[in-house]
């Protein structure tokens, strides 16, 4: 028996690829912008994979994204003050253009009605995504926010996940755990003992994935937990 979901916020709840790639392209509405948020998202990915190690603080991993792509876009070598003096301006546009799937609300409401306790799971600068969720409108259904800063631990790693559950006052095995990622989210979910669901909004085939659950959408949620 389920007793409470936990959620991954980017690309889960939040639109985030949507907010980067806007903000991205308005930086640089010269560039071509395909390669832009694709390169950005590269860029990205590697330097918050570096933080998550324990390799950059957070901001040398913001500086790790726009140093080499001002480069790539032969604007030369930024220092540390030019990279942050844009980072100000970048996040600026990224926040506005915060926005939830429009599958989230409903399901958390749903969840939410049915009794179901209801929380955050994110690898994420805990300032920053405390503050998406209250833009969200989210923040009274997800009072239970559990960050990779905070606890010492990252996704995959169970140790985060076990420390939400006990801070929902729930064991493990009646627990879900819903990300966009496969590895990060459901299957380091269900290798802590959670029920694992994989969000895939591709909505392509079907892959066979043992030992955890696939959706497409979050309107599918309520029915896969049996509510």
């Amino acid at each position: 028996m389920i007793a409470a979901v936990l959620f991954d916020l980017d690309g889960t709840l939040l639109d985030h690829e949507g907010a980067a790639a806007e903000a991205i392209t308005r930086s640089f509405p010269d560039a071509d912008p395909a390669w832009l948020v694709r390169r950005w998202r590269e860029l990205t990915e590697d330097a918050v994979d570096r933080y998550l190690a324990g390799e950059l603080s957070f901001d040398a991993q913001r500086r790790a994204r726009i140093v080499p792509l001002a480069r790539d876009l032969g604007l030369g070598d930024w220092d540390d003050a030019r990279a942050d003096a844009w980072v100000a301006g970048f996040v600026a546009l990224y926040e506005a253009a915060w926005r939830p799937f429009p599958d989230a609300g409903p399901a958390l409401d749903v969840l939410a009605r049915r009794g179901m306790r209801l929380g955050v799971i994110t690898n994420g600068d805990a300032e920053q995504q405390r503050a998406k969720i209250e833009r969200l409108g989210f923040a009274r259904l997800l009072p239970h926010v559990v960050t990779s800063g905070e606890t010492g631990s990252a996704k995959p790693d169970a140790g985060i996940f076990r420390t939400a559950c006990a801070g929902l006052g729930v064991p493990p095995d009646e627990a879900a755990y819903v990300g966009d990622r496969l590895v990060t989210d459901a299957q380091g979910a269900a290798a802590a003992g959670l029920s694992g669901v994989w969000l895939d909004r591709s909505g392509g085939p079907a892959p066979h994935e043992p030992g955890v659950s696939r959706i497409t959408s979050l309107d599918a949620l309520p029915r896969l937990l049996g509510l």
